[in-house]
């Protein structure tokens, strides 16, 4: 109990100082360290709710082991004391930063040809109808279509608190297993499709400095060849020190197109210098689950049987045709509940 009460203590602390830095005008004047103490305050206000309650429980409790008439209240009581242990262990294991954000998503056919390139729409789909469902906003930045009418490529924004906590658990290899419209022997073909997910960074956390980038623009192409319009619209920027290429060409300004390439190549940075640091850290809790690196088989959509098996969490649902509507909150559900776990184990290690 006592070192349960030290935990109260350093979180209540904790709680106090961030709402003391909030109102810091040093804090409130630099845009950045605002932003992080702000995250840190909602972050901390959870955990410090249920640390009140479980002062106030903990009284009771004291109270009632004292008090013949009220003893027999004790064991349900002690009861709510555990409960909200457990809840407040699993709100202090810290949250992945980038988890409010907002998300670019790329996707891209996988191997299989026209098949991978219909696959890759379809996965498209059906993020973008989970998106909705969940109440966020999508924004299409850039496709490359395929001739057979599926998608080589195509990126897009999704916009709503807690994006990010929400489609990182999309990234990685989605195989399927169906057999094409074009197969004329009923054959089951395996394709895949690969999907990144990057939290949207912020101007203020990623500067670009101009003289790393080397920005190319040109005209237009269709999915054909041919020139879509007579100005040299698209954009194309090099991020000169790490090689990050993004093109854009979807917009008719060569301003939209140069704005729509800077959000994806912060989006880029950003998240390489998350992973730097994630594999700095030897223990990083996300690796335990899964990294989400594109090579990683992360879901097999097998059409005949209509089923779905998540491998990361070994669940495994027979209503395909549903998750292809955007009915994915089990597996989102699943995910996190095994994430927590692993990581409430690593903090109690």
């Amino acid at each position: 109990m006592a070192d349960f009460n030290d935990l109260i203590e350093e979180l209540e602390r904790s709680y106090r100082e961030a709402q003391d830095r909030m109102s810091d005008p040093a804090v409130y004047n630099d845009h950045r360290e605002a932003a992080a103490v702000g995250r840190r305050a909602k972050e901390l206000e959870g955990p410090h709710r249920l640390a009140q309650e479980w002062r106030s429980i903990r009284e009771d409790l004291e109270a009632a082991r004292g008090d013949g008439d009220l003893r027999e209240l004790v064991p349900e009581l002690e009861e709510r004391l555990a409960s909200i242990e457990e809840e407040l262990k699993l709100a202090l294991v810290e949250s992945d930063p980038a988890d409010r954000k907002d998300v670019i998503v790329e996707i891209r056919q996988g191997v299989g040809g026209d098949e991978a390139a219909l696959w890759a729409s379809d996965v498209y789909r059906m993020l973008t109808r989970y998106a909705e469902r969940r109440g966020f906003t999508v924004e299409q930045l850039e496709v490359s279509p395929n001739e057979s009418g599926g998608f080589k490529e195509i990126v897009f924004a999704v916009k709503g608190d807690g994006a990010y906590s929400v489609f990182k658990w999309e990234a990685g290899t989605h195989r399927v297993q169906r057999v094409p419209e074009t197969e004329s022997q009923g054959r089951i073909h395996t394709s895949t499709a690969t999907v990144a997910v990057m939290p949207e960074a912020e101007e203020v956390e990623v500067e670009l400095d101009p003289n790393d980038l080397k920005i190319d623009v040109y005209r237009s192409t269709g999915p054909g060849g041919q020139s879509v319009n007579t100005t040299d619209s698209a954009v194309r920027i090099t991020h000169v020190p790490t090689g990050i290429v993004v093109a854009m060409q979807d917009e008719k300004s060569q301003l939209q197109n140069k704005t729509k390439a800077m959000r994806v190549l912060r989006a880029r940075l950003y998240e390489l210098e998350r992973e730097r640091q994630q594999a700095e850290q030897a223990a990083a809790r996300r690796s335990q689950i899964g990294s989400g690196q594109r090579a990683e088989k992360v879901r097999t959509y097998n059409f005949p049987e209509n089923r779905l098996t998540d491998h990361r969490v070994h669940l495994t649902v027979h209503r395909l045709d549903k998750i292809l509507e955007g009915e994915l909150d089990d597996f989102t559900e699943a995910l996190v509940a095994e994430d927590r776990r692993r990581a409430l184990e690593t903090a109690q290690a």
